[in-house]
């Protein structure tokens, strides 16, 4: 394994935490992501569902959880389901979870292997009264591949028909969204390593380079520290691509006079970060882009005061437009003449800021979360205003992940450079 690991005795705790909101004699079943095929026999690096990972700690394809707090059986009622491993496996995949692995990782006793688990099954439904199914209920998804989640709801749902099915998604993006002690730190340091990449990239930035050859600075400062790569597939956008919100191609030289805006960030044990930075090319900022880079970062850091417990980030976001609008006037974008004819449904900042502040992240960068519940102690957010001026070619976005304290919030990334001054003395030493 590439990455230390959270302890087994946070597992535990947030096994316990679900089991605490199943019904009685309820079973909850959870299983692993595919690894996805590519042409050929090639296939993708295998990326672990995240709300396995999240209870049991488990990185493996071929994996199924089930929890049934409630079971007659102590020994049933937490059974990790395994690939059974062999010598032959070990040499042409490589090495495998043991069940003495699997146990000291996740802190389950009870290990068996796949091919045992309809005769698992049997005994536990037939003491089982309420099922709980796993799906993909993110706000954000688009499903066009059925996962092992589904394939296996239909087959459960055909095999036992009678007995009561749930949704375990909704108390998971509860659980999820406030983060234990252990992933923050494995979140921060994702963000640490972040940095480190930031920090190369300030130091190899010249005229005429490649947007690919940024990309490629990150990932050599991230593989080398431990993380798997990027946790999102990045952004580097020069001069106009910048204004293109989700431009991936990064195939274009970055001009002299042009701002790079990066959307990147690295990953750690399943963790993401995601920052973003808008830096000039040639190592200074025309008075116009910093005017607007500083405009973007006092509207960052208000925003960042106006995440608190108790806030709905409904609220929030509308606050964080009324801060933008004042910020789009003083440049020159908007006028008083427009912000008194916008509509409520189609506000005039959306001109030149299209996209949301700030979204909930953790073992997803889209991480799950309560949109329609306060914000509380605990969740982890992003905070990135940005304003893109397409006539003028210039996108500037700027983005730091915060931990929402009970007394306000911590700055995961708080000592990533930010100041446009310091950017400019750290890009010419």
């Amino acid at each position: 394994m590439r990455y230390t690991p959270i302890s087994s005795a946070t597992y535990v705790n947030h096994r316990k935490a679900l089991a605490d909101q199943l019904l009685p004699a309820s079973l909850a079943i959870f299983n692993s992501n595919d690894i996805m095929p590519t042409n050929g026999d090639g296939s993708m690096p295998f990326r672990q569902n995240s709300d396995l990972l999240y209870l049991s700690g488990v990185d493996q394809e071929e994996s199924v959880l089930l929890l049934f707090p409630h079971c007659s059986n102590p020994a049933h009622r937490e059974i990790l389901l395994l690939k059974e491993t062999s010598e032959e496996i070990a040499i042409w995949e490589g090495e495998k979870l043991t069940r003495d692995k699997a146990t000291a990782l996740s802190g389950i006793a009870t290990v068996y292997w796949l091919d045992s688990l309809h005769t698992v099954l049997k005994a536990l439904m037939a003491e089982a009264d309420h099922v709980y199914l796993n799906s993909n209920e993110h706000t954000r998804r688009s499903i066009e591949v059925e996962t092992r989640d589904m394939r296996f709801r239909k087959w459960i749902t055909t095999e036992y028909p009678l007995h009561s099915y749930k949704r375990v998604s909704p108390i998971m993006h509860r659980l999820r969204s406030v983060k234990s002690l252990e992933e923050i730190e494995q979140m921060q340091k994702a963000c640490k390593i972040t940095e480190a990449g930031f920090r190369r990239v300030l130091g190899a930035l010249k005229p005429g380079m490649l947007e690919y050859e940024i990309e490629a600075e990150y990932m050599h400062e991230f593989l080398r520290r431990g993380s798997r790569g990027f946790a999102y597939t990045p952004i580097v956008a020069s001069g106009f691509n910048a204004c293109v919100l989700h431009y991936i191609e990064n195939n274009m030289p970055c001009k002299d006079g042009d701002v790079i805006l990066m959307d990147v960030g690295a990953e750690y044990g399943n963790y993401a970060s995601d920052m973003s930075r808008s830096i000039p090319a040639n190592g200074r900022y025309t008075q116009r882009q910093k005017a607007v880079y500083n405009a973007v970062l006092r509207v960052m850091r208000a925003a960042m005061d106006l995440l608190r417990p108790g806030v709905f980030l409904a609220d929030y976001h509308k606050q964080v437009g009324q801060l933008m609008e004042k910020e789009l006037v003083d440049l020159g974008l908007l006028s008083m003449e427009e912000l008194k004819k916008q509509s409520a449904a189609q506000p005039a900042y959306k001109k030149y800021f299209m996209h949301g502040t700030s979204h909930f992240i953790g073992l997803d960068v889209h991480d799950v979360g309560l949109w329609h519940e306060p914000i509380q102690a605990g969740n982890v957010f992003t905070v990135e205003p940005g304003i893109y001026i397409r006539e003028e070619s210039l996108g500037i976005r700027i983005e730091n992940d915060i931990l929402i304290t009970e007394e306000g919030y911590v700055d995961l990334m708080g000592d990533i450079p930010i100041e446009a001054e310091e950017i400019e003395e750290l890009m010419n030493a």
